[in-house]
């Protein structure tokens, strides 16, 4: 008798639970129904680079060593690309005589000379490989080609003649498939891809 009523209590309970949640139910969905709609905030978050983990110390010292070299020829770059720009303005001035012209990059090269001969040769190769790299990521250049339209085709030679034998390649253009530490560092130091490699 007493196992009867206990199993009855108990089934009861479970019944009362049971319409409890269905209420419950009921009575949450009546009021998501009459409530008014949430509003949605929508906020563009800035652009944040997400890098691989260095498997090791030696790699971290690597990436944080190129990130220096990168910064250290930096303004090198930001100069040989500005007169770049001023010297193909120039060449497409149809008002501007190639005589003019060859006295303007005469004149530019002695005064970059001057300002930058001794900082320059004081950089290691592997800076000097940066050096040349990251001028051909900001022209979107080919540099041998650029020498040699600029200066003339045996200086061009001269310099490639020198860069292969420091294990670099003037005559080659820079994709940034193949340099993605580069790119990550560039794009840290607030240098993103130049537009020209989009057309590409």
């Amino acid at each position: 008798m007493f196992r009867y009523a206990y199993c009855t209590v108990l089934g009861m309970k479970r019944q009362m639970i049971l319409i409890m949640s269905v209420l419950c139910a009921f009575c949450s969905d009546v009021h998501a129904q009459s409530a008014p709609k949430d509003t949605v905030y929508v906020a563009q978050l800035p652009e944040v680079s997400i890098k691989d983990r260095w498997s090791n110390d030696t790699e971290r010292y690597h990436y944080n060593q190129k990130k220096f070299y990168v910064k250290t020829v930096l303004p090198y770059v930001n100069a040989t690309t500005a007169l770049f720009k001023e010297i193909n303005t120039r060449s497409e001035d149809p008002s501007v005589s190639k005589r003019e012209l060859r006295k303007f990059i005469a004149d530019k090269q002695q005064e970059m000379k001057a300002q930058f001969e001794d900082k320059i040769r004081s950089l290691n190769v592997t800076q000097g490989a940066l050096l040349v790299k990251l001028i051909a990521r900001q022209t979107n250049l080919n540099i041998y080609k650029m020498v040699a339209e600029i200066k003339n085709p045996l200086v061009a030679v001269k310099w490639q003649s020198w860069a292969l034998l420091n294990g670099m390649n003037l005559d080659k253009k820079y994709h940034p498939e193949d340099e993605p530490d580069l790119e990550n560092i560039m794009y840290e130091l607030g240098y993103p891809l130049p537009q020209s490699y989009a057309a590409n």
